[in-house]
């Protein structure tokens, strides 16, 4: 086992830039694919940080692995563990921490536009940032503010794109993750799920301009939050 614990919902949501910022850093991680069952059996004593993935499944969908993951994710918080979760990651993270969530009247997909709010400038989970920074979107879903949660960055789309709750916990609703191979990939396979003329989604086009610049941002983007996660755990 490994001090780092990354929680997988599906094939086509990998840790990504996430496990290439840990393999520089020469982190070793444990990567279970929940949805299979291999998170039973694991010590949840062991992770000094735990990243949790997203997946195209709803929190409240009826999965009988989605309660055990929450239930995980509650033991992990009160150990004081260092946990990053990233779409379906931020919402499981907002479940387990009683907060509801719900399924919004459209998707949000593309590079979204998201906003620093006036309360979270304090913020070590945001000292990277500048005001408004760019992260790609792909979800229909939304999590609730949980009780004693800091609400850190919002889109024209998304009130809660992403909450800090305690010091240790970052529930984020976008894709910080994501490769330019990753991308294309998701747009190769799933573009029929696509609606262009919703003007919460871009077009495959609008997606793709400057697509190598754009990841790059992100990278730095995601580096930030994963950087003051490791440093959180010691690592």
């Amino acid at each position: 086992m490994s001090d780092v614990l990354i929680l997988t919902h599906i094939d086509y949501c990998p840790p990504a830039h996430l496990a290439e910022v840990l393999h520089r850093r020469g982190i070793p991680h444990d990567v279970l694919r929940v949805d299979l069952g291999e998170l039973q059996g694991y010590d949840l004593q062991r992770p000094k940080a735990v990243a949790v993935m997203g997946g195209p499944m709803s929190v409240n969908d009826p999965l009988p692995w989605i309660a055990d993951e929450i239930e995980a994710l509650r033991q992990l918080i009160a150990r004081d563990v260092p946990v990053i979760g990233h779409c379906l990651g931020g919402q499981l993270l907002a479940r387990a921490l009683g907060a509801p969530v719900t399924r919004m009247p459209y998707t949000e997909s593309g590079w979204q536009p998201l906003q620093r709010l006036p309360d979270a400038a304090s913020s070590p989970w945001l000292a990277h940032l500048p005001e408004q920074v760019e992260i790609f979107q792909w979800h229909g879903d939304t999590f609730a503010l949980p009780e004693g949660a800091q609400p850190l960055l919002s889109s024209r789309w998304c009130a809660n794109q992403a909450i800090a709750w305690g010091d240790r916990v970052l529930a984020l609703q976008g894709h910080p993750e994501m490769t330019e191979a990753l991308i294309e990939q998701w747009l190769t396979d799933w573009s029929h799920l696509l609606d262009p003329s919703q003007p919460s989604q871009q077009s495959l086009e609008q997606m793709r301009v400057h697509l190598a610049q754009k990841v790059k941002a992100l990278n730095q983007v995601a580096e930030g939050f994963y950087a003051h996660w490791l440093n959180l755990a010691g690592l």
